[in-house]
This record gives structure tokens, sequence and C-alpha cells, in this order.
């Protein structure tokens, strides 16, 4: 099955915020979405694939195969779960080339930083790093 693009990806995204007018409805889709994350399994919640500068505990696992990087995240908390899962779903599959160039425009086209404390916004910018860093790991 081909990967979409991260654009069109993003696209998907935007479209489903947008079905919600109340900025309250977005922030219950996102934690629609963080309970939806399927659980890391036990073996990958290790301190180095924590993500520091995040007021939750969040894990990120990342693999390279078949020029294509795969994540698994988790987090205890599920509006931290939410955010983590909107990123794995726009940068799962992808080629670390494409994930190095991605803006990733979406976050700021749904307000999600509108959503956030200042503490769990500088988290989302630290699991943005820390992809973009994983993925360097490879080009």
């Amino acid at each position: 099955m081909p990967v979409l693009e991260i654009s069109s990806i993003e696209e998907e995204i935007v479209e489903e915020f947008s079905l919600f007018d109340d900025p309250m409805m977005q922030y219950e889709y996102l934690i629609d979405l963080g309970r939806k994350l399927p659980s890391m399994p036990e073996a990958y919640q290790t301190e180095a694939n924590r993500v520091k500068g995040c007021q939750s505990i969040v894990y990120l696992h990342s693999k390279y195969h078949g020029g294509r990087m795969h994540f698994l995240a988790d987090s205890n908390t599920v509006i931290t779960k939410g955010i983590i899962a909107l990123l794995v779903r726009v940068l799962e599959g992808q080629n670390p080339k494409d994930i190095l160039e991605a803006e990733l425009g979406f976050i700021d086209r749904i307000n999600l930083r509108g959503h956030l404390s200042e503490q769990r916004s500088n988290g989302l910018t630290a699991m943005v790093e820390l992809m973009k860093a994983e993925a360097r790991r490879w080009v």
C-alpha cells in the first residue's frame, strides 16, 4: 500500500478538525485520538525512549526499515497521547528526508498550540524535534 505524502495527511487532519466549530470539541477529538493510539509495549517504555522536555511522560521509539521511518509512541495522559498520535499519523512510514523537510503546518492550521498550556506546547516542540532527530540519523 503506497504511503500518502505528508502534505496529504496534514490536509486530512485539517479537514477533520474543521468539522468542529467549538474549540472544546476539537480538544475532545484530540483526547479521542489519544485513546485510540495503541499502547506501546512496555519493553520500549525506557528512559532512552522518553521524550525530554514534556510535562507528561511521553515515550517515542523509532525504527528505520526499508527506507522508511516507523514510530511507536505512548504517554501517561490522553491529551499528550492525542498530540503524539497526530505526529505519528503524519510521519509514520515516511522517508527520513521528507520528515526533515516537513514543516508540519497542520499544527498551526488547527491551532493546536492554542489549546495547550505553555508546558504542553513545549512538549509538542520536543516531540517534533525528537522525531526529526531520529530521521536525521538515516539521511
